[in-house]
């Protein structure tokens, strides 16, 4: 179904078209002054010019055709020449009646779907993730379930640093603490064992002591990258090895973002790609399009607009090594092969922001990619603590994400048993499922490209714009309509009903924005859009709810109209936070 907007902009347009002026000046928006109306038009003023005409007296002549509209209430000129708005309760009851029972509230979907990749999560293999990887993760996960709800088809890559040195690094440390295992012997030809060898949680010592020595000791360094050539050129053992390492990561990567409810649809790294490489040089050389620079094989991607200085994208180091450019490139050559899609999003770091001005233009200049592919790269901002620096833990350190996430579900638990009778594992369930609120609610509420200070007491608070007192409100929704159903009623088949407050009429007019604000959120890959949104509805609802008897209702019909529209509000709410990647409980 249309959006509000678009409905009412449609019954304006016909008003002007009346009058004798242009339909297009009949374009109707949410009024920034809510103490006189509720919608605006400018049209008259716009129309002055173009009919020669005072805008005042248009104005007057749009609302006086307007007098007998079934959907404005009220439609007053005021001077220079704006139209104040207000909707009838009766059309506002016809809209949401609609939305109640459409799928996805009437969310218009595409005729067309896209086929969007999301690259994210970024994660490194071998090495846990720290607080650094919070933003990506989250904010690829809830853009992926935004443009998944809005009827495309969209497929998640975690694509994993599974290449390079740090694989190298990681095998010589091993071979140094396990020095008789197979994987080391050139004279064996037996098969590998199938179990690793080592634990998750020794790779995590293994790596940064491997590349702490290699600073230290140059010996072991070339070892390290003997090692990582020997792999890369299919050495037996340290293939075998490897599989290992990849394998026990991932698994723990799984267990790590699974607590975030981040899923990926495909665990695919750098290693995925090395194949295509030389297929893909020669096609460079052979197009024209790379040439020798320093002994390097470079691409140059600078344009005549350009006012800062944009270096040449490197393929192949003067040694013949390959880059991250390298893989990310040969990366999008797979993409665009296997899954033929209509747009690829990168979520990372805003400091990469030259790496992928020159990495998509080398992939559209070398023709990786089709004309009418979308490449779109989002750069999010810091997670900061209270110096305004990026995040560390109290002794200075990076700090893991795990114990990130552990030290928010204590604050949570803490919190949640103040006050509350609640048994020990329902308090401890509830309490990491609000804590995941706060953490995921307190990162997506800012614009992905700004930075944000991490504010445990005020995530973790049930006041203001938090994911906590989201959820109280929709908790607060579902005690009240168990407590309708203790009292005999029934959430079946009730109807929603003509608004007899401003309260409820508030709280209506939040519900018919939900349209307008999912596909804006889809369209410009927003999830903070979606967080201000929820965050308006929660309030209004709390408005709606301190102004209204609900419960106390005598009138059954218009008790059973309230608990209809109690029941909109909370799978309106639950939807949001579902496309946000976290849930509510049913106590707290």
């Amino acid at each position: 179904m249309k959006k509000i907007l678009d409905l009412l902009s449609e019954e304006m347009g016909k008003a002007f078209e009346v009058c004798g002026y242009d339909a297009a000046l009949g374009r109707v928006s949410i009024s920034n002054r809510p103490d006189l109306c509720e919608y605006q038009c400018n049209g008259a003023m716009a129309g002055a010019k173009q009919y020669h005409k005072a805008p005042i007296m248009i104005a007057n002549e749009v609302a006086e055709a307007l007098k007998e509209s079934k959907v404005f209430k009220e439609v007053t000129a005021v001077a220079p020449g704006f139209l104040n708005l207000k909707l009838s309760e009766e059309y506002l009851l016809n809209v949401l009646s609609e939305m109640a029972a459409a799928p996805k509230f009437g969310l218009e979907l595409p005729a067309q779907p896209r086929k969007i990749m999301i690259d994210y999560g970024g994660a490194n293999v071998a090495k846990p993730l720290h607080v650094g990887h919070l933003r990506s993760a989250v904010i690829g996960e809830s853009i992926k379930r935004i443009c998944r709800y809005a009827g495309n088809e969209v497929i998640g890559d975690a694509h994993l640093g599974d290449w390079g040195l740090q694989m190298g690094l990681v095998i010589m440390g091993l071979q140094e603490k396990y020095p008789d295992l197979v994987y080391f012997d050139d004279s064996y030809e037996g098969e590998y064992p199938t179990e690793a060898p080592f634990t998750i949680s020794e790779l995590e010592e293994i790596y940064p002591a491997a590349s702490a020595k290699s600073k230290a000791d140059p010996e072991f360094k070339a070892k390290a990258m003997e090692a990582t050539f020997k792999l890369q050129n299919g050495e037996r053992g340290y293939y075998a090895i490897w599989k290992h390492i990849l394998n026990v990561s991932v698994e723990d990567l799984k267990k790590n973002y699974g607590s975030l409810n981040v899923e990926f649809d495909l665990w695919k790294g750098e290693s995925d790609v090395q194949y295509l490489i030389p297929e893909m040089v020669e096609y460079m050389k052979e197009g024209g399009y790379a040439h020798i620079s320093e002994g390097a094989l470079v691409v140059d991607v600078k344009e005549e607009t350009d006012t800062k200085e944009m270096p040449p994208c490197m393929i192949l180091k003067s040694d013949g090594a390959s880059l991250y450019n390298t893989t990310d490139l040969a990366t999008i050559m797979e993409r665009m092969r296997v899954y033929h899609p209509d747009e690829i999003i990168y979520v990372t770091d805003k400091r990469q922001d030259l790496y992928f001005q020159q990495v998509f233009r080398c992939a559209r200049k070398t023709g990786l990619v089709e004309p009418e592919t979308k490449l779109r790269w989002i750069g999010f901002g810091t997670m900061n603590g209270s110096d305004g620096k990026p995040f560390k833990t109290r002794e200075g350190g990076v700090m893991r994400l795990e114990n990130l996430i552990r030290e928010t579900k204590d604050e949570m638990y803490r919190k949640i048993r103040e006050g509350r009778e609640m048994p020990e594992e329902e308090a401890r369930r509830t309490a990491d499922q609000v804590a995941m609120s706060a953490l995921i609610y307190g990162d997506l509420s800012n614009q992905a490209s700004k930075d944000y200070v991490f504010d445990l007491e005020r995530f973790t608070s049930f006041e203001g714009d938090t994911g906590p007192y989201i959820l109280y409100t929709i908790v607060r929704i579902k005690s009240i309509l168990a407590k309708y159903k203790e009292q005999g009623g029934t959430l079946e088949g009730l109807k929603l009903q003509t608004a007899t407050s401003d309260a409820e009429k508030q709280l209506m007019m939040q519900l018919v924005q939900f349209n307008a604000m999912m596909q804006n959120a889809a369209e410009e890959v927003a999830p903070h859009k979606v967080c201000a949104y929820i965050y308006d509805l929660a309030n209004s609802f709390n408005h709606f709810y301190h102004e209204t008897r609900i419960l106390g209702e005598e009138n059954a019909e218009k008790k059973a109209g309230l608990i209809a529209l109690l029941i909109l509000t909370r799978d309106i709410l639950e939807t949001c936070i579902d496309v946000l990647a976290f849930s509510a409980p049913e106590k707290m």
